[in-house]
């Protein structure tokens, strides 16, 4: 497991994937030129912003594994990720990402890791780096092994239903909180849930 950059934070957190969920799912892609935010990830960024939650990227990244990249061209990922959350105003935490797999091509990643989501590792990296319980973290990701990976850990876990998981495998940390079927409308679930719970303002005495 590693990650790249990123200032820490005392608050609640959102942890989120990143292809598929965040980006356009265009595999082993590590050009930036080549990265694009997925349909409603504009919108999602903009209301994290108004959270003023720090955001943390948890993604697996087997190319690594397999040789189709370089671990060190995850930098430019990093970088891409970094603007894309400052332009909108989020507080970016890190890009937290996970090079390994069991049955990869290069002897040095290739191992059954602890960060390699479905396993939580990635996300208990995420919240210790910015400082919060996984309990007030939300975990949002586009399949069933990132909500695997967030009620292990102990999120409030979303699924973006929005065709990407295709086997539908169950298991007894396999069922989300919450099932939406865009990364905006996890935003605004999000962004409901907090506001929702917020404690009233007190009124000052004698006021009604």
């Amino acid at each position: 497991m590693a990650v790249i950059g990123g200032a820490p934070a005392m608050t609640g957190a959102i942890l989120i994937d990143k292809d598929g969920t965040l980006i356009d799912d265009e595999p082993f892609n590590v050009d930036a030129d080549r990265i694009r935010l997925a349909p409603g990830a504009e919108q999602a960024l903009r209301d994290f912003a108004t959270l003023r939650w720090p955001v943390a990227v948890v993604s697996n990244q087997p190319g690594v594994a397999f040789g189709y990249f370089a671990e060190t061209s995850l930098g430019d990922v990093r970088d891409y990720l970094s603007r894309a959350m400052t332009y909108y105003g989020v507080d970016f935490a890190g890009f937290f990402y996970c090079p390994h797999h069991p049955e990869g091509r290069d002897a040095a990643y290739r191992t059954a890791c602890t960060c390699r989501k479905p396993a939580p590792g990635l996300l208990q990296a995420a919240a210790r780096h910015i400082g919060v319980p996984l309990s007030s973290c939300w975990m949002i990701g586009d399949i069933l092994d990132d909500v695997e990976a967030g009620n292990v850990a102990g999120c409030r876990t979303i699924l973006v239903d929005c065709g990407n998981e295709t086997m539908w495998r169950s298991g007894a940390h396999r069922t989300p909180d919450h099932t939406v079927g865009s990364v905006d409308a996890a935003a605004r679930l999000v962004l409901t849930y907090v506001r929702d719970a917020a404690p009233s303002p007190l009124l000052p005495l004698g006021k009604s």
